[in-house]
């Protein structure tokens, strides 16, 4: 059985003029998982880091991260984590390679080993070129990677990542979610990531939470996430020109598409066709993406609110 990472339970933020950020999240992380959590600007995805890694007191409800408590034992949690947030700022002054030799010092790594890992995550980060800059000096999606870099600079067990590809190009975001990845699969490092890019986030993640307005809407993977929201595998066809198959939708694309409960329905349903004479030029089966299951959480939602 995998060790739980990160552990929630009935966990509430609520701010002072009775703001609530946050309320009754139940979930589980297994170590070694890359776990997306999604949501609007404002659904709760920040407060929840934040309260994961001690930096704010809940107001209901529990956290571990690795069975520590982030409010009874904070220091041997952040020894455990690496956190990169939009408000986690470094020294501008400083040059890259500066900033990340100090962080490295903070953590408690000796000057020489300090030294060895800013040069090896500058280059892994493609910032080797650009290290005796001052970090003013950076653009946004360099600045971006340096941030990454200083999370990973103590070699954590767990990443909490908040937008971590916000300002990089699509090349950039690419080489950042490779290197997620690696850490997961080479590493066994635990990620937790918080973002709306749905598209980077599908790439690697396996399972996923929606949280709108504090409130977690659903958690799984696409696939279970998809059958909870009603969404379902469709199989395309191609056909000749006034080709009309029984039970079928023609798409403004020409293409004719029907629903089907699972996959292994598409060769009977291929079959049947060219037994009944339908000439089939092309098939595909199309799977519903984390895009289509995130939306039809959030507007559900959104919709409920609105009766």
């Amino acid at each position: 059985m995998a060790e739980v990472a990160v552990r929630t339970t009935q966990l509430g933020k609520t701010y002072n003029g009775g703001v609530c950020a946050l309320h009754d999240l139940t979930l589980e992380v297994e170590s070694g998982e890359i776990f997306g959590f999604l949501g609007p600007n404002g659904a709760g995805k920040t407060t929840t880091v934040k309260l994961l890694t001690g930096l704010l007191k809940p107001s209901a409800g529990s956290c571990s991260v690795f069975g520590l408590s982030p409010l009874k034992k904070p220091c041997e949690v952040h020894r455990l984590c690496g956190v990169m947030t939009e408000s986690a700022k470094m020294y501008s002054q400083m040059t890259g390679l500066e900033n990340l030799i100090f962080f490295a010092r903070t953590a408690g790594i000796d000057a020489e080993a300090a030294s060895e890992r800013a040069e090896e995550l500058l280059k892994q980060l493609d910032l080797w070129d650009v290290r005796s800059r001052k970090l003013r000096e950076y653009s946004t999606g360099m600045a971006q990677r340096l941030s990454l870099a200083r999370t990973l600079v103590n070699r954590p067990k767990i990443l909490f990542l908040d937008e971590p590809t916000s300002g990089l190009d699509p090349e950039s975001a690419l080489a950042v979610n490779s290197m997620i990845a690696s850490l997961a699969s080479t590493e066994g490092v635990t990620v937790f990531l918080c973002t709306h890019q749905l598209r980077y986030a599908q790439d690697i993640c396996e399972r996923y939470g929606i949280i709108d307005k504090g409130a977690l809407l659903a958690c799984g993977s696409v696939e279970a996430l998809s059958r909870s929201a009603g969404l379902r595998v469709r199989a395309a066809l191609r056909l000749r020109e006034n080709d009309t198959p029984v039970d079928f939708q023609r798409g403004e694309d020409g293409w004719w598409y029907t629903d089907m409960l699972q996959e292994d329905e598409m060769p009977a349903l291929i079959k049947s066709l060219v037994s009944a004479g339908h000439d089939i030029y092309e098939a595909r089966i199309i799977r519903p993406t984390l895009e289509d299951v995130y939306f039809r959480y959030i507007q559900s939602e959104d919709k409920e609110a609105l009766l």
